[in-house]
């Protein structure tokens, strides 16, 4: 069950992740998702990146672990690692920028994240001492 909570937590801190481009651009996560599920069917051209697909699979793989009895780890690490790319470039830019909004806009994220490692990995310790 802790496992479930964790992956929901990482999908709601991922939609919170801050961007600042130009003088007046800005936006959140959740506000660039939107924009990109808006044009997927309208001009699949302008979304396609790798910067919007990847995350968007890690979401959707964490997504699945929501809806399983068991989640399967592996899902678990695969949605930490697709997210985390794009979170932790925006980590690196927050510091390389001096930008406090963008950092700690990502740090909830990886907060929960390196916790959510440790969970699991100490859960991998107990199951293999239980066989």
């Amino acid at each position: 069950m802790k496992a479930k909570i964790l992956s929901a937590l990482l999908i709601l801190f991922s939609l919170f992740g801050y961007l600042e481009w130009g003088k007046e651009n800005h936006s959140f996560l959740f506000e660039a998702e939107y924009e990109v599920f808006s044009k997927l069917f309208t001009d699949t051209q302008s979304v396609i990146h790798p910067f919007t697909l990847i995350p968007l699979i890690g979401q959707i793989s964490l997504m699945i672990t929501l809806f399983q009895r068991s989640p399967h780890k592996r899902m678990i690490y695969a949605g930490i690692v697709c997210i985390g790319l794009l979170i932790g470039l925006m980590f690196f830019i927050g510091i390389i920028s001096k930008n406090f909004k963008i950092l700690i806009s990502t740090i909830p994220f990886i907060a929960t994240a390196i916790y959510t490692l440790r969970y699991l990995n100490k859960q991998n310790k107990t199951s293999d001492i239980d066989k």
